[in-house]
């Protein structure tokens, strides 16, 4: 991960722009540079994973144009090629280096262009403007507020903005801005034409464009690690991988000393596909004292955010801390394609759509989130294979009414897509667990049972009526509300609203996120 600023305005300065960079050091560790321009100011923090030599530090220039990316541009090498047929010339193989060649070359319909999770704020010299711009999913984080002087202010995370700007709001994926607003270049979810192709075809593209989604991540000039929890998504990435990989992956599992769920699965998948495999043992006080760290880090108070947050970020801690890994691939966006406990419960197909266009367009403010800032604070990179455009394009436009479950097994086409060697079957065909739950069920007992001795009945009461927008319910929601409030006061509307159930349906309308309380949750987790 790298850190990016951009300061679109008079009013900015080197110096401030340097101070609320501080925030996010750990994102960018190994260089830092802040350049001031005629009309503003960009800054980047740099992670090293493509182009490792000093050549490849941003900001990039050309022509008079800037640009400063965080993010990975998958397949660049073609595109530099072509570039260089042009007559441009590079400096670095980093991927980001095309931009202002794209740029020059494209204008802002380059965008549509890239297959890749990418974050940037490019400088037009000439036009003496600012364009910024965000993946279609939001993998790389982008937000963006207006500082006292009334210039547009863009970065990595909120926490770049909160000594410049009042309100922070997430910038919207698929767009980029210019000229005062922002363009939809590409909706991940409009679908063209529907695929009623029949199922061994469907699973076969399936299988194909995750195969692809994962070997192109697999490329870095950095050590690449994988977070295996035992459940059928990350251990699809990882068994994949390992089949493309000429020597033992490096997968990584977490799980409470007590109870943990996925320990023993991704013990059995790491010994199936033969990596190399570490286990990560957390307790009680681990948990509570990670708590405030990690809703400062992530900047939300949603409570499945939160919870599976936890391990997460402990388990990239320890990776951090004990190894040389600078890159992840994770099985993140998986459920919102190809439905979770829940939309087992979807009244009709289209309505199963519906809820899967939603999701998809809410991910940055939740899973990927998640994967972004507990990775990135500790100077990793993710990777998130399902997110892969051209795959997620396709599962998009299957028809809906093949991705229900009528087959009395979720996610049937991901697993029948799969069939044969890569994993052993009762993983490839295991129930779901949440990962918080996953992790153990004691973590968020310890949670639920911290926050019940936080409050008394009559503090919680009296304590709620302080919100109006995603009004905590519960002793634990209001926790998390509070001490988000203590580090992005008045900036609540960054998140939509607590990641639940579609209340709507029935036997949806709960009150905790947990697949836990649903009725179908069966052999989940056992």
């Amino acid at each position: 991960m790298c850190t990016i600023m951009g300061y679109c305005g008079k009013g900015g300065s080197t110096e401030e722009v340097a101070e609320v960079l501080k925030a996010t050091v750990s994102r960018g560790p190994d260089d830092e540079r802040i350049i001031e321009l005629k009309d503003g100011v960009l800054g980047f923090q740099r992670l090293s994973i493509m182009g490792l030599t000093p050549e490849g530090m941003q900001p990039f220039e050309l022509d008079g144009n800037y640009v400063v990316c965080n993010g990975e541009i998958y397949g660049f090498k073609t595109l530099r090629d072509e570039l260089k047929a042009k007559g441009y010339s590079f400096k670095s193989d980093s991927d980001c280096e095309i931009l202002l060649p794209l740029y020059k070359e494209y204008g802002t319909d380059m965008f549509a262009m890239l297959d890749a999770e990418f974050a940037c704020v490019l400088y037009d010299g000439k036009n003496g403007e600012f364009i910024a711009a965000r993946d279609p999913i939001g993998i790389r984080p982008l937000y963006y507020g207006k500082s006292d002087s009334g210039a547009m202010v863009f970065a990595s995370e909120p926490k770049n903005l909160v000594k410049l700007c009042k309100k922070i709001v997430p910038f919207p994926p698929g767009h980029y801005y210019k000229d005062g607003e922002f363009h939809c270049y590409c909706d991940i979810t409009a679908v063209d034409k529907v695929i009623h192709d029949d199922l061994d075809t469907v699973c076969k593209n399936i299988h194909d464009k995750l195969v692809a989604g994962v070997k192109k991540r697999l490329d870095a000039d950095a050590k690449v690690g994988f977070l295996l929890s035992g459940g059928l998504d990350s251990s699809l990435v990882c068994a994949i991988a390992q089949r493309e990989s000429d020597k033992p992956i490096r997968t990584f599992a977490i799980g409470m000393n007590t109870d943990a769920i996925d320990l023993k699965y991704a013990k059995q998948v790491a010994d199936y596909i033969g990596s190399e495999h570490t286990e990560v043992i957390i307790t009680k006080d681990d948990v509570i004292a990670a708590l405030e760290d990690v809703i400062h880090l992530l900047g939300t108070f949603d409570i499945t955010t939160i919870r599976a947050s936890m391990g997460m970020y402990l388990l990239c801690k320890a990776i951090h801390e004990q190894t040389d890994i600078r890159v992840l691939l994770t099985g993140e966006i998986s459920d919102e394609l190809f439905g979770y406990k829940y939309t087992d419960f979807a009244p009709s197909a289209e309505a199963f759509q519906q809820e899967s266009v939603k999701r998809v367009h809410e991910l940055h403010m939740y899973d990927v989130l998640r994967a972004d800032r507990c990775i990135s604070v500790n100077s990793l990179e993710a990777r998130v294979p399902f997110g892969d455009l051209d795959f997620v394009k396709y599962v998009m436009a299957v028809d809906p009414e093949m991705k229900l479950n009528k087959y009395n097994k979720g996610k049937y086409l991901l697993r029948h897509a799969f069939e044969g060697d890569y994993l052993p079957h009762d993983i490839l065909y295991r129930e779901k667990a949440a990962f918080s739950d996953a992790v153990g069920h004691s973590m968020v007992d310890y949670l639920k049972e911290y926050a019940e001795n936080y409050y008394s009945d009559e503090e919680f009461e009296l304590d709620c009526t302080k919100y109006a927008h995603a009004k905590p319910f519960t002793k634990e929601s209001l926790l998390y509300r509070e001490i988000f409030d203590k580090y992005y006061h008045g900036n609540c509307e960054m998140i939509v609203d607590f990641w639940m159930p579609n209340k709507e349906w029935e036997g949806c309308n709960v009150n905790d996120p947990s697949a836990r309380v649903l009725s179908n949750y069966g052999e989940s987790g056992k």
